[in-house]
């Protein structure tokens, strides 16, 4: 199931009210003094046409004049404080909304992981939630203040002559008839250009992801019009929205100026035939005028809600999507806590519900302490024991048990917290090497630290690097060697102090010297907790002290390495071919 196949989402108008919540005071009190800005411009055509008034009548101006500096000063100075209430405001929403996306894509299962693109959950984290800025402010708080204003705008047109009022009113209608019209074609652009935003970013990590095999592979020009391709999309569909989105605010402003003109050929008639003076015209036009403001922010703000709730929608998806519980984390084990059982009974897995079977009935027990090796052609399913021990992936049928007790009976971090996993790939992250370290234990104290880093032989690279431990390791650890990021992943594993350590293939990468020593390393923690390793080295192998054959999905045989040579024809051709050639 992709983001895009998630269950439905809301309203777009709900779950924006759901972020907006706990902000809604400082939204209240923004909307509030965009309230006052509106009626302090409300009142400046009235002095307006008091200060007319006063000059036909050779009446004193100066208190009019000073009304209208008062009110201009105080337009001006409420607006800018509402402003900035209103944009602090619509920051903090777009902050809780990331935080509480990029909270939840941490909790996200292995499963829905595998089935997205991460460059489109990152757009989502990014572009859509910038969205939200908009959405708050033009759309939710431009829409009600707007709306209040266009309001009281026309209750004080009215107020000063019905008749001209109803002129303008024909002419807006027919404009909103048209704009509404354009408001789901705004919406339809606005889903497919954030779409497509997302498909390039999809893309770009795509290849950033390989840059390397990209560059082996002269395949950099193709790459290219793949990456160029989803831009020119995203382009296209962003400039689709924009035309829609101009034409409606257009239209709008085409409106107002049509009214504005009706309203004076209206309105000069009925001056000319003594029907009002000069200063309700003058009033009426300044009144026109001022209802060009809310009406383009009443349209802007649909037209922002129509990109936004087209960002909220994939916002929530990525919500829907399969996620871990949340709970608090566990503390890691004790230094003299029991290393842990464990044990497979009839194990059926496969990725997914349209593809085949990995596992068909694995039963296997290992007990508490010692070392266990995994032994099996490529594809026998060894790697796929540890993602379903680490509860990455929950087996089809059949029960694995951890200390005797089902792993779904166990909660989440109470389980990783005492285990140890050393992946295949070893992936270290862009940061420093002590950062690297310390990822699984950040309370771990330097002496644990120098201990672990002399035991996996690590201290001659802090030796040679610049700021020893402190030194950046580049992008997913470039600038160290496979080896070296195999005894980083290593070390990070054993600072964990793990009742239970998983090593997949963990010294495939290391030299002959590193690769004793840290086999001597593994069996001194065998003797303290229980260790589980995928090795294709005859060497680790005969060092285990039981070795489980997998072959197409199946336990085929379970013993030593002398019992297995002697009793499992699989085994005795892997001994004398694969351990042998890769040790050779």
């Amino acid at each position: 199931m992709s983001v895009a196949e998630s269950r439905p989402v809301p309203p777009a108008w709900r779950l924006l009210l759901g972020y907006v919540r706990p902000h809604r005071r400082a939204l209240a009190a923004g909307a509030f003094l965009s309230l006052l800005t509106g009626v302090t411009g409300l009142l400046l055509p009235l002095v307006a046409k008091g200060l007319i008034d006063d000059l036909s009548h050779d009446r004193a101006i100066t208190g009019a004049l000073l009304a209208m500096s008062a009110l201009v000063v105080a337009n001006a100075a409420l607006g800018g404080l509402g402003s900035y209430v209103l944009r602090r405001t619509a920051e903090s929403v777009v902050l809780g909304a990331r935080r509480t996306l990029s909270s939840y894509l941490l909790r996200l299962r292995i499963t829905a992981v595998d089935r997205s693109e991460p460059g489109d959950l990152m757009a989502r984290i990014t572009s859509d939630t910038t969205l939200l800025r908009q959405v708050t402010t033009d759309s939710l708080v431009g829409l009600g203040t707007g709306g209040l204003t266009l309001v009281a705008t026309v209750v004080m047109m009215g107020f000063v002559d019905p008749v001209l009022l109803g002129v303008t009113l024909a002419v807006v209608v027919g404009a909103g008839t048209v704009i509404g019209v354009m408001f789901p074609r705004i919406q339809r652009a606005s889903r497919r250009a954030q779409d497509a935003v997302g498909a390039m970013g999809a893309s770009l990590e795509r290849i950033l992801g390989a840059l390397r095999t990209v560059k082996a592979s002269g395949a950099e020009h193709r790459e290219e019009r793949t990456l160029h391709a989803a831009a020119e999309e995203s382009w296209r569909q962003s400039v689709h929205a924009a035309k829609w989105s101009a034409a409606a605010g257009n239209t709008a402003g085409l409106a107002m100026q049509i009214a504005f003109l009706t309203v004076l050929a209206v309105g000069g008639a009925r001056v000319a035939t003594g029907a009002i003076d000069v200063g309700t015209l003058v009033a009426f036009l300044l009144y026109v005028f001022y209802l060009m403001a809310p009406i383009q922010q009443v349209v802007n703000a649909v037209t922002q809600y129509q990109a936004g709730s087209a960002a909220l929608a994939r916002i929530q998806e990525s919500l829907a999507l399969p996620a871990e519980p949340a709970a608090q984390a566990s503390p890691l084990p004790a230094p003299d806590a029991e290393p842990a059982a464990l044990a497979f009974e009839d194990v059926r897995f496969r990725y997914d519900d349209d593809l085949p079977y990995i596992h068909h009935g694995v039963t296997f027990t290992v007990p508490a302490r010692g070392m266990t090796a995994f032994v099996g052609p490529s594809g026998a399913g060894k790697t796929t024991v540890f993602s379903l021990i680490e509860r990455f992936y929950d087996p089809a049928s059949g029960t694995i048990t951890f200390d005797g007790r089902p792993l779904g009976d166990w909660e989440l971090p109470a389980l990783r917290a005492a285990i140890g996993y050393v992946e295949q790939d070893a992936p270290v992250l862009s940061g420093s090497l002590r950062e690297n370290l310390l990822l699984g234990n950040p309370e771990a104290g330097e002496d644990a630290l120098d201990e672990v880093v002399k035991t996996t032989r690590l201290d001659g690279l802090v030796a040679r690097l610049p700021k020893g431990l402190d030194t950046l390791v580049g992008h997913r650890g470039t600038k160290l060697s496979g080896g070296e990021r195999q005894r980083v992943a290593i070390a990070r594993a054993l600072l964990r102090r793990p009742r239970l350590l998983l090593l997949d293939e963990a010294t495939s990468q290391l030299d002959a010297v590193n690769e004793a020593a840290l086999r001597d390393t593994v069996a001194d923690v065998a003797r303290e907790t229980t260790v589980l390793v995928v090795a294709h080295r005859l060497s680790t192998v005969t060092a285990a002290d039981r070795i489980v054959v997998m072959d197409a999905g199946r336990v085929r045989a379970v013993g030593t390495h002398r019992e297995l040579v002697a009793a499992d024809p699989l085994y005795a051709e892997l001994a004398t071919t694969q351990f042998l050639a890769t040790t050779g």
